[in-house]
């Protein structure tokens, strides 16, 4: 794990928080859901009802990131990209709104052991399509805003950061790393979550 990229999200979170709390002057509003359980959630309330929740430093659950990406590199017959794994190892959170001179971005992150499941399937389609068309595999983190139709991606091998269009090349490199790309991020307002 990067150090220097934990620090770096790190402090992305804590911007993120801070926006929040001075522009909106409290945390975000989700569905609380019995089904869909999270260390995010700050308290527990009625089933369909709203509750505040915030991004959590993931502390016992790296073994949980780590034998997903393990299982995902036996599948793929190759070791995945750290910065990658650093990404979704970090924080437990619903996406984080950001915006760049690229545009609005809502950055991906796992909220809980189910989502880490459905993050893996996902990956590994993405990579599985890589493979068919004969490009380099890449693994996505983000997605633009507010259409979602492009997503933003580590390059396995490099670890740059580009734009891409499902199905396509890689349309523009946007960082030579994420490291580099989270310094021109800035962070919006977390969109409460309506009943």
């Amino acid at each position: 794990m990067s150090q220097n990229l934990s620090n770096k999200i790190d402090s992305f979170i804590e911007q993120a928080l801070n926006i929040q709390l001075n522009q909106q002057g409290r945390l975000p509003l989700t569905i609380y859901d019995t089904e869909w359980p999270s260390e995010c959630y700050t308290s527990t309330v009625e089933e369909g009802q709203q509750v505040s929740w915030k991004p959590v430093l993931q502390t016992d659950n790296y073994n949980l990131c780590h034998d997903m990406f393990d299982r995902l590199e036996l599948a793929l017959e190759f070791k995945i990209h750290e910065d990658i794994k650093t990404w979704f190892g970090r924080y437990w959170a619903d996406p984080i709104p950001a915006t760049s001179q690229w545009g609005d971005l809502s950055l991906i992150f796992i909220w809980n052991e189910k989502d880490c499941e459905r993050l893996r399937g996902n990956l590994l389609g993405h990579l599985l399509t890589k493979q068919k068309q004969k490009r380099p595999a890449t693994l996505f983190f983000a997605c633009t805003e507010p259409d979602g139709e492009k997503f933003l991606t580590i390059d396995n091998m490099t670890g740059e950061v580009w734009l891409e269009q499902p199905g396509k090349k890689p349309v523009m490199k946007l960082a030579s790393s994420l490291e580099n790309f989270l310094d021109e991020l800035t962070p919006k307002p977390i969109p409460d979550l309506e009943q």
